[in-house]
């Protein structure tokens, strides 16, 4: 008889370790019924998801797979976190979005939930001189104010300051960023706005008298929505921080105080465990310039995370809510400090107040509820976590360094250099959207024809003139133009008929995948009645290669003697007669959808 330890965990010690190459094995075993004939290391590496910036994702971590050591939370090098209590205080610092000088909204955000407010400030958002008006009521030393003003930045912040003064707000209550950012401004509308030294005056106010003021904002959104990959996007916050550092540094703030005067602004995306490992490696990186700059102390960098911009859809848009949960979480987890869920009708206009309820009590559920903010660091330890994190480090340090060989970010930016890179990555990330190899649920994946548009007052018009804004489904939401405008036109969307063979067991998987990529270029499938019916010019067969082989010549001559002007076949690339053209899985549903259109006479 066996007696056990009375540790309550030692059942594993009863069985013994599967070594690494068993489980190759068993893999190759497994791909060997599906036709693919590896072996060993193989095996785990047709398994592997391949990710960008060169990174890959392995189907299994172990321990062999450990990271350098991330020190704990509060510690340099801060891959755990800034602070040595993390979020646990109270959770995340819930940062709602304001783009309209409407103080009701305001103080409807505050009052359920929000604790800071982000404002677009300028001509088209919320102007200078609104900006009294708009924060009425509020009480600034109990809620940060963060500006986002551009080339006003100056003016917004003696606005904001005089408000201090007048509604009697202590120097050492007020809590912020006054936004300066003349690096990303250039970034975004391509031109030089505001310099520097500007910016410097304005740090040097802050470090002298109000503590809880930061100066500087260093946004890696202009890169995150020109197209850029994660670690593009640390790389460039990575170089303008440095940039900033050297300047403040220069005009007589010491390395620490300039530290102190800089907050952080990335994307965070529906692809949490990389959004995770971002927020951890952007400060690792960080770290590693404040260690290099003299100050290893001061150099946990302040993290506000923005859910990106560029996965929101414009079909669709409440499956948006789901996209900016995930992101939450996901930067909730990865560390930030603050974060701001933007409304799941933000590619559509401003919000209205159930868009923004739903925004701040999506960070509301996950702190109160889901209690995410209770452990520091929960995806700490994670073998593949922290391997993903060291990986993007790397990543980003390299370009990081490739900017810094450029001659700094501001070199690099006027010389095109930054956006070349960038539209190489979106380049390569628009052909798997292209060939749904990336999809999109709601546009390239299960759209909706029959939608009821959601309609919305038009936001302010964001600065131009620099890298281009991008969106992951603009070249089907172009394609669904066309299909709306013909329907305006003509009482009708362009029609496909979907000539199904055989019984539902060998047509159904085909039909749905035809039907599918039909509706994500705004072409409404046909499954009912004869092709004479359907009011369809085309016709796209869908069955098992079986049937094909016996029925599809014959089935597409007599579609085309009935009027199509053009057959389809959904399945792979053969030899049947009388088709025109294949769907089949990779295949560039993009270019194909507007050739069909085309074919239709839907107008560009």
């Amino acid at each position: 008889m066996t007696v056990l330890p009375d540790d309550g965990l030692s059942l594993a010690s009863e069985f013994p370790d599967a070594p690494h190459e068993q489980w190759h094995n068993l893999v190759a075993g497994v791909l060997r019924k599906s036709g693919k004939e590896v072996s060993g290391a193989e095996a785990e590496d047709a398994l592997s998801t391949l990710l960008e910036d060169g990174l890959d994702t392995r189907p299994l971590y172990t321990a062999r797979d450990a990271a350098p050591d991330p020190g704990l939370p509060g510690f340099a090098p801060f891959v755990r976190g800034g602070r040595a209590e993390g979020n646990t205080a109270g959770g995340w610092d819930v940062r709602q979005r304001h783009l309209a000088p409407d103080n009701a909204a305001v103080l409807s955000d505050l009052e359920n939930g929000v604790t800071s407010l982000w404002l677009g400030v300028g001509d088209a958002a919320v102007p200078v001189d609104s900006l009294d008006a708009t924060l009425a009521g509020v009480y600034l030393d109990l809620a940060p104010v963060v500006l986002d003003a551009g080339d006003q930045t100056a003016a917004a912040a003696e606005r904001l300051f005089r408000l201090y003064e007048e509604r009697g707000v202590a120097p050492d209550a007020a809590r912020g960023n006054l936004g300066a950012d003349p690096l990303g401004h250039e970034a975004r509308t391509g031109r030089p706005s505001y310099d520097l030294a500007s910016v410097a005056g304005l740090a040097r106010r802050c470090a002298d008298g109000y503590p809880g003021l930061r100066a500087l904002t260093v946004d890696a959104l202009p890169y995150h929505e020109a197209g850029g990959s994660a670690a593009q996007e640390l790389g460039c916050s990575l170089a303008t921080g440095v940039a900033y550092l050297r300047g403040l540094t220069e005009t007589g703030l010491d390395v620490t105080e300039a530290l102190g005067q800089i907050e952080f602004r990335y994307a965070a995306t529906a692809d949490q465990f990389l959004t995770i490992a971002k927020f951890r490696a952007a400060r690792r990186l960080w770290a590693r310039v404040a260690e290099a700059s003299g100050a290893p102390e001061a150099g946990a960098q302040r993290q506000h995370a923005v859910t990106s911009p560029v996965m929101m859809t414009r079909r669709d848009p409440w499956v948006n809510m789901l996209r900016t949960t995930i992101a939450t979480l996901a930067a909730g987890v990865g560390g930030a400090e603050s974060v701001t869920v933007l409304s799941f009708d933000d590619a559509l206009g401003l919000p209205d107040a159930f868009a923004r309820r739903i925004a701040r009590n999506t960070s509301t559920v996950l702190i109160e509820e889901s209690h995410l903010a209770r452990v520091i660091d929960p995806a700490g330890g994670s073998w593949y976590v922290e391997r993903l994190t060291d990986e993007l480090a790397h990543a980003g340090w390299e370009f990081f360094r490739t900017i810094e060989r450029e001659g700094g970010q501001e070199a690099a930016l006027r010389s095109g250099f930054v956006g070349e890179r960038l539209a190489e990555t979106w380049a390569a990330r628009s052909r798997k959207l292209a060939t749904r190899r990336e999809p999109i649920t709601g546009v390239s994946e299960f759209p909706h024809l029959a939608e009821k548009p959601v309609e919305r007052a038009p936001a302010p018009e964001p600065p131009s003139g620099g890298l281009p804004r991008v969106r992951r489904d603009e070249a089907y939401e172009a394609l669904r133009a066309r299909s709306d405008a013909h329907l305006a036109a003509t009482g009708a969307r362009p029609r496909v008929y979907l000539a199904a063979l055989g019984p539902a067991a060998a047509h159904s998987a085909r039909l749905t995948f035809a039907a599918n990529l039909f509706q994500a270029g705004g072409i409404e499938p046909v499954t009912e009645g004869t092709f004479e019916e359907s009011g369809a010019r085309e016709a796209c067969l869908c069955s098992s290669d079986a049937l094909y082989e016996e029925r599809a010549g014959a089935t597409a001559a007599e579609l085309r003697a009935a009027g199509a002007e053009h057959v389809l076949l959904a399945g792979r690339p053969g030899q049947y007669s009388g088709v025109d053209t294949y769907l089949f899985a990779g295949c560039d549903a993009v270019a194909l959808l507007t050739t069909a259109l085309d074919r239709m006479g839907v107008s560009r």
